[in-house]
Order: C-alpha cells, then structure tokens, then sequence
C-alpha cells in the first residue's frame, strides 16, 4: 500500500500512542503532536494524507486545528475523536468540513474503517483539483504582478484564506508587498464591501497606538478633549492590517491578544466592553519566533496570529517575475507621464538581472519611475536607472552599494545571512541524519526547542522528506 502519512493530534499520551501502534500495524507512517500549535507548525512545513484530532484540547482547540487545516491543506480529511460525544459537537465540525467523527472509546477496527474510508474520499478529492489546476495557472492575481513558482504559493494561500475569517501573518522584507496581501485577502472575501483599516504600528507612540487601536473616552488622560471610536470599531465587519507589529509593546500585546480571545474591547478610560466583528491581518518584516526567544514578542500572541502564514519571498529569489515586473511598471509610468518608452537598452536590462534589489519590489518601482523621467530617447539607457554599482573591493551585495542607513542595515543583515547559511544548513542536516531524520530528537540533541529547529528547517528550505527520498 502507498505509504500515507498521518498526523494524529492529541494532549493524553496513551491516545497518541494507541492511534500509532493501531495505524502502523495497517502500514501508515505515523506522527504525533501533543498540542493544536506544535500540529500547525508541522502543516505548515509537511504534507499530510489524514488528520485525526482530539476536540477538546488545552490552548488551541481541535476545531480551530480543522478551521486551519481547510486553509492550509484543503485536500486534507480529518478525523474528529473526543469523549465529549454530543449532537452538536459532531454537526459542528462536519460543517467546518471534518470528514467524520469518533468517539472515545473506540475499537481499532472503527478507527481503522473511519481512515480507510476518509482516504478513499482524499484520493477523488485530489483528483478533482489536479484537474483544476491542468485548467490553467495563475499568472498574477488581484493586483499583483508575477507567474513565478513562489508567488503561484502566495496566490493559492490568498485564495485559499479569503473566503475564511481566520487571522493571517504575512512575512517578508520590507517592499515585497505585504500591505496589497492585505488588501488582495480582504477584497477576495466576504468582507470586501466593509472597511479596510491600515495601521503602522512604527507610527505611533505606544499611548497613542493605544488609543488609535482601542479608542478612548473624553477625559480618560490629558489631551482626550473628546471621546475617540478606536480603529478596531472602526474596521467593523471589515479587515484590521496592523503593519510591523512587531514594534509594539509588551503591554498593548497582551490587549491585542485579549482583544483576539474576547472579540471585544473596552477603550482607555471605559468601563463596558464593547463587541466587534473584524477580520485581522498582521505583518512584519522580522521574525517573530526570534523576538519570542528573547522575550520581547508574546509567544501565546504569537501562537494567535500564525494561525494561517503568508511568506512572501524577496525579489531576488522572484527573478522569473523581473521582466513581467518591468514592463508593468514601464506601461504604467509610460502612459501616467505621457512618455513613449519602448522598453530598456540591452546593458540597462543586464544591470537590472544582476542587481539584487535589496529594496525588493518597492526599489524596483521606484527605480523605472526614475529612469521613466530621466530617459531621454525612448529606450532606458544604462545611466537613467541611476544604480551606485560597486567595484569588486566595494561590493556589497550584487554590487549594489547601500544609499541610505536603512539601505546599509538590510544589505548587512543579507551578507551575514548569506555567511552563515552553510554552516546552518550542515548543523541541521548532521543533527537529522545523527537522528535517523526524526526532527524531535534532532532539535533535542542540539539543545533547541522543536519549533525553532523546525523554524531554522523552513527558512533554509530544507525538506526532511525530501532529503529522506534523495
């Protein structure tokens, strides 16, 4: 038989560990989890041919792993098992798409028969969207522009998280478009006709953050001259973006994750909460799994709002897109300046392959609105994209040679990511193959807690399965 992986989601050991011995004995390889966070963080890194996940479970509960695991893996039948058999429990989850439901006790025969026939049903499952997808391909979506095979992903999970109300992370550089992910998730859902409400969390003081997010009453502290609606009451029905929350403080972290937990908030200086109906999409350019470790992220926020991850990869691992990029923003700043551009003189188009634009998407825009302007024929020379390349002794990365502090600080960051890249990727590979490729004994022999050993496993892009294949 096909070797089928299976995931199987509980807090009690014995109920983890009977479901393996039983499923191994039909020949299925089976993992474990013993909570719904660790299991996400595995969904979002593995492939999956079943779930079966306890309902009631500490922290993050069996439903809202379902909820995830039709964004993350829609193909994916789960198994819902509890002691908590009630009518309604089980109508609950076959409408949030749980292929069956089991209740404790139960023999391994019913087990058995329920995966058999939650498999049968994956296999036409998959069929139908191989189907779809020989139909045709995105090549761009909403208003982004690109048909690499990194950004068909972002468009699939777009696609996928819409029409859900589940909150999304987006992470990425800075100008690799995280604000229109925001904007393509809540124009393709059933929000789009409610507000879009944008908040730059660098903006603001914290006491001003606080009271632009949860509003306040007239008198509440010094300047509060009137009673202010906060934006989360603003955004009603709607979409929530906060940008860069990685800046914001301990303090109005711990509201933000009541906010998330209650649906409701109290505006500085109130006594009555006050109910709300938002959609949340947060992002940041840094990692929040680092900041956990040191402390200054919450890890219980953090669990919050990395239900449903959106990565958007840097221009530089996006080079298929450069040209389509080009001649979009070529059209577009042609046709708003009244300009005849052709297109770019062969050396100009060769220097733009090289470069790595550390500045992602954003850099790129700015730097053909520029030569748009500066072309003084109708093709872009060389010297109208205006580029500081360095010499061999100046080289930074891709030649390029920084302009501005923040330019200095990510052209840094890139150079020590790229110098320490090799001696990561052989530690993690040694540890895993010291460990028969088994993650949880790698991560505890390096002294590394599983998520960050899986977290160092992502960003490298390395695959446990597909190192265990080759």
């Amino acid at each position: 038989m096909e070797n089928i992986d299976v995931l199987v989601v509980d807090d009690e050991a014995i109920i983890r560990e009977g479901l393996r011995r039983i499923l191994e004995k039909e020949g299925y390889h089976v993992e474990t989890s013993a909570s719904g966070q660790i299991a996400l963080e595995r969904l979002q890194d593995e492939n999956y041919g079943l779930v079966i996940t306890d309902l009631k479970m500490p922290g993050m509960s069996g439903m809202e792993v379902l909820k995830a695991i039709k964004v993350l893996q829609p193909e994916v039948p789960v198994i819902i098992i509890t002691g908590f058999s009630t009518v309604d429990t089980a109508v609950e989850a076959m409408k949030n798409g749980a292929f069956d439901y089991i209740a404790k006790p139960f023999t391994p025969d019913q087990i058995t028969e329920k995966v058999r026939k939650a498999l049968e049903q994956r296999a036409v499952l998959l069929e139908n969207i191989f189907l779809k997808k020989e139909l045709g391909e995105h090549h761009g979506f909403d208003i982004f522009v690109g048909e690499s095979k990194e950004m068909q992903k972002v468009y699939r999970r777009i696609i996928q998280v819409a029409p859900t109300d589940s909150t999304v992370l987006i992470t990425g550089e800075s100008g690799t478009g995280k604000e229109l992910v925001a904007r393509a998730v809540h124009n393709n859902s059933h929000r789009r006709d409610n507000p879009f409400v944008a908040v730059d969390c660098t903006s603001l003081a914290e006491n001003l953050l606080e009271s632009e997010l949860f509003g306040h009453i007239k008198g509440s502290f010094t300047g509060a001259i009137q009673t202010k609606t906060g934006l989360f009451k603003v955004a009603d029905g709607g979409t929530l973006f906060l940008d860069e929350i990685s800046n914001i403080s301990l303090t109005t972290q711990a509201k933000l994750l009541r906010v998330l937990q209650e649906r409701e908030i109290t505006p500085i200086g109130g006594t009555q909460p006050i109910p709300i109906d938002i959609r949340l999409v947060a992002a940041t350019n840094k990692n929040l799994r680092t900041l956990v470790s040191q402390g200054t992220f919450r890890e219980d926020l953090f669990f919050r709002l990395n239900i449903i991850p959106i990565d958007l990869p840097p221009l530089r691992e996006r080079k298929g897109d450069l040209h389509l990029l080009i001649g979009h923003f070529l059209a577009t700043f042609s046709e708003e300046m009244g300009r005849d551009i052709r297109g770019l003189a062969p050396d100009a188009l060769a220097l733009l392959e090289d470069y790595a634009f550390p500045g992602n998407v954003r850099e790129l825009e700015n730097i053909i609105e520029r030569a748009v302007v500066l072309a003084e024929g109708d093709l872009i020379q060389k010297e109208d994209l205006e580029l500081r390349v360095a010499t061999d002794s100046q080289a930074g990365v891709g030649g390029y040679v920084p302009q501005n502090v923040e330019e200095l600080k990510e052209t840094k960051r890139q150079i020590r990511e790229r110098a320490v890249e090799p001696i990561e990727k052989a530690f993690v590979l040694q540890a895993l193959k010291r460990n028969n490729w088994n993650i949880t004994r790698a991560a505890e022999e390096t002294g590394m807690l599983r998520p960050n050993f899986q977290a160092l496993l992502k960003k490298l892009r390395i695959s446990v399965r597909n190192q265990m294949t080759n």
